[in-house]
């Protein structure tokens, strides 16, 4: 059975949605370009900032890095707080706490920054550890932070631990890393996206999500 699960943060834990593409939107908004439909910023979330700006609007690697700091400004003080816990999220860490389950975070989002959400949101001491990027913009990727925690938490049997997340990044960074992934559908990502992300199951709720990590191998 997994004795070991790892959860994403934006859009597996909480709806961090509002906070990021508000950030979003304030950078481009430095660089003239402005953004009626935040939806159109949904793509932010989840993947390395730096990353998406270069693929979303064609920045220049130099233009990325200086975006993400623009960004930071506004997320720093006031989009780190626009966000809320999914229902369910955490009935859902109570029942794998009790089931003797080490809980993780794994999340492309600085490491500071999560460690800061998770304590404003009360949902810190659920957790063994949480393990994010480097604020320099390295270890972004996410098989990377989940080498990182799997290495920090002395984990030597990948096979008793699980990545749960929303998006493709998720899986296939638990895929290089190893382990089994589970793809969840109340965040940002969809069903064909973790379908072809080859996520070993799918779940649409966090009950169903407690129910595979119960079930033995998904």
């Amino acid at each position: 059975m997994y004795d070991t699960i790892l959860f994403d943060l934006d859009g597996t834990l909480i709806d961090s949605g509002e906070g990021i593409t508000n950030s979003v939107a304030y950078a481009l908004k430095k660089y003239g370009i402005t953004v009626s439909d935040k939806t159109q910023l949904y793509q932010f979330i989840g993947p390395p900032l730096h990353e998406s700006f270069q693929k979303f609007y064609g920045f220049s690697e130099e233009e990325s890095k200086r975006a993400v700091e623009i960004y930071r400004k506004y997320y720093c003080s006031k989009g780190i707080f626009e966000n809320y816990v999914y229902e369910g999220i955490e009935t859902l860490l109570k029942r794998l706490l009790e089931a003797k389950k080490a809980l993780l975070v794994a999340t492309s989002k600085p490491e500071v920054f999560a460690r800061k959400i998770l304590e404003y949101l009360k949902l810190a001491d659920y957790f063994s550890g949480i393990y994010g990027a480097n604020l320099d913009g390295s270890r972004t990727k996410k098989a990377e932070v989940i080498s990182y925690a799997l290495m920090s938490q002395k984990v030597t049997d990948v096979s008793k631990a699980v990545m749960v997340g929303d998006r493709e990044h998720d899986i296939l960074g638990a895929k290089k890393v190893g382990i089994d992934g589970i793809g969840v559908l109340f965040g940002y990502g969809n069903y064909e996206e973790l379908y072809y992300a080859k996520a070993d199951k799918i779940a649409k709720d966090t009950e169903e999500v407690f129910s595979f990590i119960m079930d033995s191998h998904v």
